[in-house]
């Protein structure tokens, strides 16, 4: 016979495996380990261009010696641009033997920092951000205009390789809510009609502007500034009489 205690224990032991096996499993639109495809593999062709590789030293150049492999997340990012908005497992090998780093150090910082896309995107890679701020200003209204307008989900990217779309976490411009940055871009405080636009205006070749699209300055109140409304005075000086 078992104690009442044993009882007791054994019941929680049993529920905590339960809960523990019940709860979903987190899902995600990356894969977080590398697999060899057509576009990138090994062999897939990547040289820093004379122009970059310049770029590349005179950024090493800012680390004191024996930190040099602190520019990895600064040359990952160049060895992405000069690929076209991806970088390819050949650019992460290039820039491990730039920096005489072990590939799996890179490895680890490529697949770290969502900022690094390790699969071919599109010109125009449109991220969506639904955290909190951007969810409760329409967000989900923006996602939708975005995947009717273009004919894709998240993840995805349009037959003419023009849009890849993602669901992103935070962007940093929460007052500005709902946004989505497009390449370099923050397009900001966007309606349904707005966000049409700016894909529009882009799949015909044009720069449309970025920032707010409310009419407000930057990141101001909505409703107008209520404080600093006039030019800034100037350093001033205290003057003592006693000196």
């Amino acid at each position: 016979m078992l104690s009442s205690m044993a009882r007791c224990l054994r019941a929680t032991s049993v529920r905590g495996v339960r809960n523990l096996h019940g709860s979903p499993a987190v899902c995600s639109d990356s894969l977080f380990v590398h697999r060899d495809s057509p576009e990138n593999n090994v062999d897939t062709p990547f040289e820093f261009t004379a122009e970059n590789l310049k770029r590349a030293h005179a950024i090493m150049s800012i680390y004191p010696d024996g930190h040099k492999k602190a520019a990895v997340i600064p040359l990952l990012d160049l060895a992405q641009r000069q690929v076209g908005n991806w970088l390819p497992i050949s650019a992460m090998h290039a820039v491990a033997k730039l920096l005489n780093m072990p590939r799996m150090r890179v490895y680890e910082v490529a697949t770290f920092y969502t900022m690094f896309m390790r699969n071919p995107v599109g010109k125009y890679h449109v991220q969506v951000c639904t955290t909190t701020p951007c969810w409760l200003r329409g967000s989900d209204d923006v996602m939708k205009a975005i995947q009717d307008k273009l004919g894709i989900k998240v993840g995805e990217t349009t037959a003419d390789g023009l849009f890849t779309l993602s669901e992103v976490e935070c962007l940093g411009a929460c007052v500005n809510a709902p946004m989505v940055q497009i390449n370099d871009n923050y397009y900001e405080d966007l309606e349904v009609a707005d966000t049409v636009g700016i894909l529009e205006a882009l799949a015909a070749g044009q720069e449309p502007k970025a920032g707010p699209y409310n009419g407000r300055y930057a990141s101001e109140p909505k409703n107008g500034l209520t404080s600093l409304t006039g030019p800034p005075p100037g350093p001033g000086f205290m003057v003592r009489d006693d000196l």
